[in-house]
């Protein structure tokens, strides 16, 4: 009977667990960014690339959320390219509380544990050079994000067993690259997409410093221009929830100094006030009406509880009238955002009127025959133009609903 009691206990505090892992509400479960955006539609066989553990950072405390060893994933380069990297930083929301971080590290966004252990190479990591006409034949790595925080924490919870130790991820994995060859690079590019959009700004200075003085180093943003917004019931839903990321993970400390002697640490986790110092050339890639910030940031669950924007936010064709005029009002406070930005010659943009979010990674919205494009120029011809200085690129779209090359993200 003891024994019986015994397990009736273990079982109903299992139970208790599993409730407390999935009693997430729709806002809190957008920022672990459950959707992969970075997916391929196109239906065809793509180049898988294994996961390699970084077995070296456990050493250095740079360890996932729950303690595991982070990696990446490396196709070689080759010929014109073999002294050339392009490191994408991988993203997938944030965690900026106890509960949501110990849900994090059960899945890939937390542990190694749980990560793909082989994942497709598509858009800008593809390796043919009719889908990736710049970057085909380059070191082409995937650094796994696995710690929540955009690979800028520092700091630990004992009792809830919770590592956030981003930045030492980061420092980890560059440091095993400089080894395998990247210290000789010619040639490099840092970017990454959503979360790890908002990591190559902040990262893009510490990039270029630990490379030659002689290496072409810039940097690429897709999809994490995240905006410091008001939301449909007038609070700042985004800006509520990196506080939480930056006080609880230690991000301070690793955010850029220029930023933090003028405003306070969470205003410089937004990259609206990060771009503007950013020494080394940078290229941002958004969607002006940015599927993840229209969903998570403006009209998220929590700031629109009698549903009015539940359609709208899965499907823009229905957003009504005012619902539209009030996503352009975003549009304009994103333009307004890079305007100091776009002042620099050395930097490049490309902000297409579509609903979307992460362009680089999909093969139909990076480099296809129908892929979105501004002045009939694509993302990939874009970012390849201004990365070799072909020609500059600073091109803006026309409000929606002008742009009919847009893949525009429908959710069900």
């Amino acid at each position: 009977m003891k024994l019986s009691w015994v397990w009736v206990v273990i079982a109903f505090a299992f139970l208790r667990v599993v409730i407390g892992f999935l009693d997430f509400n729709e806002t809190e479960l957008s920022f672990i960014e459950a959707y992969d955006y970075g997916v391929s539609k196109l239906n065809y066989n793509p180049l898988m690339v294994g996961l390699t553990l970084i077995t070296s950072a456990g050493s250095k405390g740079a360890v996932c959320l729950d303690g595991t060893l982070p990696g990446y994933h490396w196709h070689r380069g080759y010929g014109s390219g073999a002294k050339s990297w392009l490191i994408q930083l991988e993203g997938g929301g944030w965690c900026n509380n106890i509960r949501n971080c110990v849900y994090r590290k059960k899945t890939r966004r937390g542990s190694s544990r749980y990560m793909e252990k082989q994942i497709p190479f598509t858009g800008i990591l593809s390796e043919k050079a009719e889908e990736n006409p710049d970057f085909f034949n380059w070191n082409r790595v995937k650094l796994r994000y696995c710690d929540g925080a955009s690979f800028t924490g520092d700091s630990e919870n004992k009792a809830a067993q919770l590592q956030f130790r981003g930045q030492r991820i980061w420092l980890a994995a560059m440091e095993d690259l400089m080894s395998k060859g990247m210290r000789n690079a010619k040639q490099a590019l840092l970017s990454g997409c959503s979360a790890g959009g908002l990591a190559s700004i902040i990262h893009c200075d510490e990039f270029r410093n630990i490379l030659p003085r002689t290496s072409k180093v810039k940097c690429l943003s897709d999809a994490g221009l995240f905006l410091d917004a008001v939301d449909v019931s007038g609070g700042r839903t985004l800006r509520s929830m990196y506080s939480g990321v930056v006080r609880l993970q230690g991000v301070q400390h690793n955010l850029p100094r220029m930023c933090t002697i003028q405003h306070d640490p969470t205003s410089c986790f937004f990259p609206q006030n990060l771009i503007g110092n950013v020494q080394t050339p940078l290229f941002i890639l958004n969607a002006a009406y940015d599927s993840w910030q229209i969903q998570s940031s403006i009209a998220p669950p929590s700031a629109d509880p009698h549903g009015h924007w539940h359609d709208c936010r899965l499907n823009n064709a229905k957003c009504s009238a005012s619902q539209i005029r009030l996503l352009q009002g975003f549009r304009i406070q994103m333009l307004n955002a890079i305007k100091r930005f776009s002042v620099s010659r050395q930097n490049g943009l490309f902000i297409n009127s579509c609903f979307a979010h992460c362009q680089t990674e999909r093969q139909d919205t990076w480099f296809a025959g129908n892929s979105p494009r501004i002045r009939n120029k694509a993302i990939a011809t874009a970012v390849g133009d201004w990365y070799f200085d072909r020609a500059g690129v600073k091109v803006i779209d026309c409000p929606y609903p002008c742009d009919h090359s847009c893949h525009n993200l429908v959710f069900s």
